[in-house]
């Protein structure tokens, strides 16, 4: 069996046992972290069963997505995101998982073109308070989500379907969990006060079978499904 296609039913596999050892009877979404890889490659998983892939990189991605317009890919955007690259994220993504501010909130509201289905959301939480990392602070967290939350009334082409993070990059797993519980703690919260929200999106490469341990139900796999990267990466565009 080719690698990309044994990588995926292995990660389908751990999901599952995952699943099984956690006390979360959840269906768990695999997003296939496509960045600096080639179409060639995300062709290959699709056929193997995934149709949700993460981009980092809007250019990148628009490069991709014009060679596989035929293919039924959910796209999701990951990374940081400027002020000026709203207009075409909000155009060309069905997610975007990196939320931090309501001035982006807005602007891609703004740009949704109508005739699309509100874009789906997750606001990003840096739960281990390191610099490197975006998103709102987990020791603000309430506040600023009662900003964000406030405003998605006036916002009707967005749909806010749940929280993302990154956790700390350290091999103190007890650290990692810790991390985990606040996040699960924050979404549960937050699954209470809006009735759209129903996803944690937590767990990559290195510590997904750990996150759907202690509730994540959308993991962003990149690595452990392609490999190493294949593409340069200009790390000022995103």
């Amino acid at each position: 069996m080719p690698i990309i296609p044994k990588n995926i039913s292995q990660i389908n596999q751990n999901i599952q046992e995952a699943i099984t050892l956690s006390s979360f009877d959840e269906k768990v979404t695999l997003v296939a972290v496509s960045k600096g890889q080639p179409f060639t490659n995300i062709v290959t998983a699709f056929d193997a069963g995934i149709i949700n892939f993460g981009e980092n990189y809007l250019q990148e991605a628009l490069d991709k997505k014009s060679h596989l317009e035929k293919l039924a890919i959910q796209w999701h955007f990951l990374g940081p995101i400027q002020s000026n690259k709203c207009k075409l994220i909000t155009e060309n993504f069905d997610w975007v998982h990196s939320i931090d501010r309501v001035k982006v909130m807005k602007l891609l509201n703004d740009f949704r073109p109508s005739y699309m289905r509100p874009l789906n959301i997750c606001i990003q939480i840096n739960s281990s308070g390191e610099e490197t990392k975006s998103g709102i602070a987990i020791n603000n967290a309430h506040e600023y989500l009662n900003d964000l939350i406030a405003s998605l009334k006036e916002l009707p082409m967005l749909k806010l379907r749940g929280i993302m993070s990154i956790p700390s990059n350290t091999e103190n797993i007890n650290q990692v969990v810790t991390e985990f519980k606040s996040m699960y703690k924050l979404y549960t919260e937050l699954k209470t006060q809006i009735d759209t929200v129903d996803t944690l999106s937590m767990g990559m490469s290195n510590d997904y079978k750990l996150a759907i341990e202690h509730g994540s139900n959308l993991v962003r796999i990149g690595t452990a499904i392609f490999g190493a990267r294949e593409i340069k990466i200009n790390g000022s565009d995103n």
